[in-house]
């Protein structure tokens, strides 16, 4: 239980982010975000948050089959205003206001795309998907194959998921094995700025329901975007992860907010131990590039999987069997898992912070695993 607890000696304290408790009105700011790097070489910066605003736009302005529904994302412009001024120019058929009734506008968004449109349907948190989850599982997800391929189903859900700050256990949850585990569903977890344009304007294309996983913590983040990002067809292909930073002596395989603590923690790697330590983003859940990561295990011969969901079933845990399964006799040391704690998410500051990876907890996990 102390390993799962995540004792308070393996966590050094991080900056505490403002912690608010209203449903609608909850944002974050940039401010307070610990600074994440990006990796785009060239070209303006943008944040998470625009990123998702401008694949929206390109895609209402090329497709008129595109749609958006979802609480507030209208007139209010978005809870965290990703949705921003695309009322004032798509019009309220485009951009539609709903009542607070997941179940409701998510079944109504899935009847629009069996019948040929292409929604994207915004959960203000994929806490409140939960509302929806038969929709979603047994609508969306399914019909395409049980209708013998006639019956596509066009449809993008998308919205912040995973813990936020302070607001406790009913919306701090994480979907990523839940939706992952799905078959007919596709799921991808931005981090970047460009993985959030790319990956989301690629699942509006989709003939397939696409579950979109944002993170609250990073839509006031900014990363720089290449010139090849900023352009309107640009758009990231499923099941490709991404080498954030290259190494020999570790893969760290992480995703969503994950990914920027784990190159943080490389960086720490580096500078105490002078390990080299390679961090793969996923970017997609499912499907999982799991050539990727066989590829940097056979070079490093050791693999951490980090991410903030329960350590029950989870993302790390199919990576550590998948690696088990397709690379095992290039482990030098077993594989690790670095995850949220098996609690639900307390309310309390202090307490918070302890039932998710840190950065020094993601480095002393490394340094142990490696026994430097």
């Amino acid at each position: 239980m102390s390993k799962l607890l995540r004792p308070a000696s393996r966590l050094l304290s991080q900056p505490t982010i403002p912690r608010s408790v209203s449903r609608s009105v909850r944002k974050v700011a940039p401010s307070a975000i610990p600074s994440i790097r990006g990796y785009a070489s060239q070209g303006q910066t943008l944040t998470v948050r625009d990123a998702l605003n401008e694949a929206l736009a390109e895609e209402l302005e090329q497709n008129d089959k595109v749609f958006i529904l979802g609480e507030e994302v209208a007139q209010y412009n978005g809870a965290y205003k990703v949705t921003k001024g695309l009322l004032d120019r798509f019009g309220p058929k485009r951009v539609i206001d709903t009542p607070i009734t997941e179940s409701g506008f998510c079944g109504l968004a899935v009847g629009a795309a069996l019948a040929g449109l292409h929604p994207v349907c915004e959960f203000m948190t994929f806490n409140f998907a939960m509302q929806a989850i038969d929709q979603i599982i047994n609508s969306a997800a399914k019909t395409h194959y049980m209708s013998g391929g006639i019956q596509p189903c066009n449809i993008v859900f998308r919205g912040p998921n995973g813990f936020a700050a302070g607001v406790a256990a009913q919306h701090s949850q994480d979907y990523s094995a839940w939706y992952g585990s799905i078959p007919g569903l596709k799921v991808v977890a931005p981090w970047s700025a460009e993985d959030a344009k790319g990956l989301l304007k690629a699942a509006i294309r989709d003939p397939n329901p696409v579950v979109v996983l944002e993170n609250e913590l990073l839509y006031g983040q900014a990363f720089p975007m290449s010139d090849e990002a900023m352009k309107s067809d640009f758009v990231l292909p499923f099941g490709k992860a991404k080498i954030e930073r290259s190494g020999k002596d570790l893969t760290i395989v992480t995703l969503s907010r994950c990914v920027g603590q784990s190159l943080d923690a490389a960086e720490q790697l580096k500078q105490k131990y002078g390990v080299e330590a390679e961090v793969i983003n996923l970017r997609s859940v499912k499907p999982l590039d799991v050539e990727a990561i066989v590829n940097s295990v056979k070079k490093t011969g050791h693999l951490m999987a980090v991410e903030s969901g329960f350590p029950a079933f989870g993302v790390s845990s199919e990576i550590l069997a998948l690696t088990m399964e397709y690379a095992f006799d290039y482990l030098e040391a077993p594989a690790v898992r670095v995850t949220g704690a098996e609690v639900p998410t307390p309310y309390a500051a202090k307490l918070e912070e302890m039932s998710f990876p840190q950065v020094d907890t993601i480095t002393n996990y490394a340094a142990k695993l490696l026994r430097v």
